[in-house]
C-alpha cells in the first residue's frame, strides 16, 4: 500500500508480517455483503443483522450508501423510518417484533446501523465497511420517495464535464466518508463504482449521459479519488488511533478491464474484492455459468469473438474467476485479492443447443430495460423470484434467485414463501436436474421441459473454490450476498403438503469457514523470487493508453524516469514481471529488444493457470544515457489486460537493484 501519511496505526489491523488479523480463527477472509433492502417491511422475507453468521465471517460490507447531490456520502439518514438509521424490528412501531432485533438504546440511531453495532460489540473482531455505490447508485441515487435521482454520482463527483479531475468534489466526498465512518462506527469504506472504465456504455445505461462525455478523464479521476480517500482515511487513523480500511469491488472481465488502464490505483487499497460473477447472464444470448472458476475452452461468447482461435490471445479464456485473479496478481500479493462468489443464480429460458443447456443459446429479446435494444431471454416467474423491475414496474427476466430457492427447485419443493412472490405450488412445472462441470467448477439446473437453464452454486463448487483460494494464496472469498445462503428445515411444511424445505441459512458460509480455519496464512509477497538487497529511485509508469475500443492492441508507454541523481548509462538492463492474464507475447515498438525470457504458464488456461508471471528483459538504447530527472518512453504491445508490471530489477554496471517505488524501505543503492 502507498500512503503519504506518517505514523498510520497499521498494527491495529495488521500483524508484523503485513497480514490482516482476522476474526473467528480464520486464516482467510470471508466477506459478505449485507443489503439494506431486505427489511421485511414490503411483505417479502427479511434478512437482518441477527441473521448474519457472525461466528463464521471476518468482514461485513453494508450495501449501499450513495453519493448525494452535494457530493457527500448518504443513506438518507434525515428521512424518518429509513432502513439504515430509522427503522425498527422490535415491535415499537406497532408491527410484529422479530426476535433478536431489539434496539441498542445506547446508540443515537436505529435501523441496520444500530443492529450492526450491537452485534459488533459481541463480535469485536468482525470488521464492518460501508459500501458506496453499486450498479443502481453509481451515477445517481434513490431518493426518499424511492425514485432515482440522476445526480451524476461518482461520475460528476470525480470528473468535470471536460474530463478534468473534480478535486473539489473528491475532497468533499472524502471528508464526508471520514465523518460517516466516525459517526456510525464503521471500520472502513468499500468503493463500488460501476464503472470508471473508458469502454463506452459499459455501466448502467441510466448513467451513459454522464459517463460517456467524461470517458477520457475517468481513469485519472478514479486514481485521484482513491489516493485522496487513502490520505484522508490515514490522517483520520492517526488522529483516532484506529486504522480505517479502503477497499473496492472491481470488475472481472477483460472487456471492462481493457478500459481500466493497468489499474494503477490498487496501490492505495487494503485489498480488492473481485466481482467474479455475472460473467454470463440474460444481457446476451450466450448461456453459461454465472461464476465459473476456470475456463473450459468452450465458452460460446468467447468463441463468437474468436478469442480461442485468434493466435494473439494465446487461447486464453477470460470469463472466469482464475483469469481475474491472475490479472490482479500482476500488481498485488495474492493475499490482497479476494474472489467473489454469488449466492444468487442467473438463468435463461427457451434455451436451444448446448449440453443440458450449457453453452447453448437463448432467443434474442428486445425487452431489455432502458438503453439496451437487444439481449437474451432471461428466465421469469418461479425461476426469477429475486427479479428487478424496469422503469414501468414490469419484471425483468434474469433467472435471479437466492440459492435457497434454487435448492427447492432442484428438489421439486414448492416453498411456503411462494405466495409472498405472487406464486403458487402449481407454478412449479417440470423437474430441475442438477448438473456439474468439473473443469469449470460450475453446477447448474436444467429443466428440459421448459428449456430453462439456471446457474447455481452449492457445497461441491464452494468446496472446490475454497481449496483453490488456499492453494493459490488468495486473501479469501467475498459473497454477494449473505441473504442467498441456505439451510434445510425438516420441520417446515411446504406447499406440496409435506415436511421439509430449504430456507435462508449459512451452509455455504460455514463450509468456507471450516476450510479457512485450517488454512495456511495467505500470500503476503508480490514477488516470487528474491529481490536485490538495495533500491534505486528509477520510476516506472504506464501512460498514454488509448480509450476504450481503440485500446487494441494494448500499447501504452512504459515511462522510465531517472530520479537517482546519477546518469544511467546506455545499455542499462531492465527486467520485470507481468501476469499470465495476458499471453507470453509482449513486445515493444521502440527498438529496445523487449522479450519474454521465461513464463510460469504458456498456452490455454483450460482448468486453470499453472503459474503467475511472465518475466521480461530489455535494455535501454546503448547510445542513449539517461540524465538525472530525464525520462524515456518504451512503447509496449500486448493483447489482454494486465496490472503492473511489477518486480522491477535494474542492472547497472553489473550490479542489480530493486526500485524505490516498490521497495521504499530497502537501503538506497548507489549507481556508479
Amino acid at each position: 500500500m502507498v500512503s503519504s501519511v506518517a505514523n498510520v496505526p497499521y498494527c491495529t489491523v495488521y500483524d508484523t508480517n503485513g497480514r490482516e488479523i482476522l476474526a473467528n480463527g480464520l486464516k482467510r477472509r470471508i466477506i459478505g455483503y449485507f443489503t439494506n433492502w431486505r427489511t421485511g417491511k414490503n411483505g417479502l422475507p427479511s434478512y437482518l443483522a441477527s441473521d448474519i453468521p457472525w461466528n463464521d465471517i471476518t468482514h461485513i460490507n453494508y450495501a449501499f450508501a450513495h453519493v448525494d447531490s452535494a457530493n457527500k456520502v448518504s443513506v438518507n439518514a434525515g428521512v424518518a423510518g429509513n432502513e439504515s438509521t430509522g427503522m425498527v424490528w422490535d415491535g415499537s412501531d406497532g408491527k410484529p417484533a422479530i426476535a433478536g432485533n431489539e434496539m441498542d438504546p445506547s446508540l443515537p440511531y436505529k435501523g441496520h446501523f444500530n443492529q450492526l453495532n450491537k452485534f459488533k460489540k459481541q463480535h469485536p473482531g468482525v470488521r464492518t465497511l460501508v459500501s458506496i455505490g453499486g450498479w443502481a447508485e453509481t451515477g445517481g441515487y434513490f431518493g426518499p420517495d424511492g425514485n432515482r435521482v440522476a445526480s451524476g454520482g461518482f461520475y460528476t463527483m470525480t470528473t468535470n464535464a471536460d474530463g478534468s479531475i473534480n478535486q473539489a468534489g473528491i475532497n468533499t466526498f472524502a471528508d464526508s466518508v471520514v465523518a460517516f465512518l466516525r459517526q456510525y462506527g464503521f471500520d472502513g469504506a468499500d468503493i463500488d463504482y460501476e464503472y470508471p472504465t473508458t469502454m463506452d456504455k459499459a455501466g448502467n445505461p441510466l448513467d451513459w449521459s454522464v459517463s460517456s462525455p467524461r470517458l477520457k478523464g475517468l481513469q485519472a479521476s478514479y486514481r485521484a479519488l482513491l489516493e485522496t480517500l487513502r490520505t484522508k482515511l490515514d490522517q483520520a487513523a492517526v488522529a483516532d488511533g484506529k486504522y480505517y480500511m479502503l477497499t473496492i469491488a472491481s470488475p472481472s472481465s477483460a472487456y471492462l478491464l481493457r478500459g481500466m488502464e493497468s489499474y494503477q490505483s490498487v496501490k492505495y487499497l487494503d485489498y480488492v474484492n473481485m466481482m467474479t460473477y455475472d460473467l454470463h447472464g440474460a444481457w446476451n444470448e450466450f448461456v453459461g455459468p454465472n461464476a465459473a472458476l476456470f475456463d473450459d475452452g468452450k465458452d460460446a461468447e468467447l468463441a463468437k469473438w474468436s478469442v480461442y482461435s485468434a493466435a494473439q490471445y494465446g487461447g486464453i479464456g477470460y470469463l472466469n474467476t482464475d483469469w481475474a485473479f491472475q490479472y490482479f496478481r500482476g500488481a498485488m500479493p495474492a493475499g490482497r485479492i479476494n474472489a467473489g462468489v454469488p449466492y444468487y443464480t442467473r438463468g435463461h429460458k427457451d434455451v436451444t443447443g448446448g449440453t443440458n443447456g450449457l453453452w447453448g443459446t437463448s432467443p434474442k429479446s428486445s425487452n431489455c430495460g432502458p438503453g439496451l435494444t437487444e439481449c437474451g431471454l432471461g428466465a421469469v416467474g418461479i425461476d426469477n423470484i429475486w427479479h428487478d423491475k424496469d422503469q414501468n414496474g414490469n419484471e425483468m427476466g434474469a433467472g435471479s434467485n437466492p440459492m435457497w430457492h434454487a435448492k427447492n427447485l432442484e428438489n421439486g419443493i414448492a416453498g411456503d414463501y411462494l405466495p409472498q412472490f405472487g406464486l403458487k405450488a402449481t407454478d412449479l412445472v417440470g423437474s430441475y436436474a442438477r448438473h456439474y462441470d468439473a473443469t469449470l467448477v460450475a453446477p447448474w439446473l436444467w429443466n428440459a421441459s421448459k428449456k430453462v437453464f439456471i446457474s447455481t452454486e452449492d457445497e461441491q463448487s464452494i468446496q472446490k473454490k475454497t481449496e483453490w483460494v488456499i492453494s493459490k494464496g488468495l486473501g479469501g472469498l467475498m459473497i454477494w450476498e449473505f441473504a442467498g445462503d441456505y439451510a434445510y428445515d425438516a420441520n417446515k411444511t411446504n406447499l406440496n403438503g409435506t415436511k421439509g424445505q430449504y430456507v435462508p441459512g449459512s451452509t455455504l458460509t460455514k463450509l468456507m469457514a471450516t476450510n479457512f480455519r485450517n488454512a495456511s496464512p495467505y500470500g503476503n509477497k508480490r514477488a516470487k523470487t528474491a529481490m536485490p538487497a538495495q533500491q534505486i529511485d528509477l520510476k516506472f509508469d504506464l501512460t498514454n493508453f488509448k480509450l476504450g475500443d481503440q485500446n487494441y492492441p494494448i500499447n501504452p508507454y512504459l515511462k522510465i524516469t531517472n530520479n537517482t541523481g546519477a546518469t544511467l548509462p546506455g545499455g542499462t538492463v531492465i527486467e520485470f514481471d507481468y501476469p499470465v492474464s495476458a499471453p507470453n507475447n509482449m513486445a515493444d515498438q521502440s527498438g529496445a529488444g523487449l522479450k519474454v525470457v521465461s513464463s510460469e504458464h504458456t498456452g490455454n488456461n483450460v482448468g486453470g493457470f499453472k503459474g503467475d508471471f511472465h518475466h521480461v528483459k530489455f535494455s535501454t538504447p546503448s547510445w542513449q544515457s539517461l540524465a538525472p530527472g530525464a525520462s524515456i518512453d518504451i512503447t509496449l504491445n500486448y493483447y489482454l489486460p494486465i496490472t503492473g508490471p511489477s518486480n522491477y530489477v535494474v542492472t547497472v554496471g553489473g550490479k542489480s537493484f530493486a526500485v524505490k517505488q516498490e521497495y521504499p524501505s530497502l537501503p538506497a543503492g548507489t549507481v556508479q
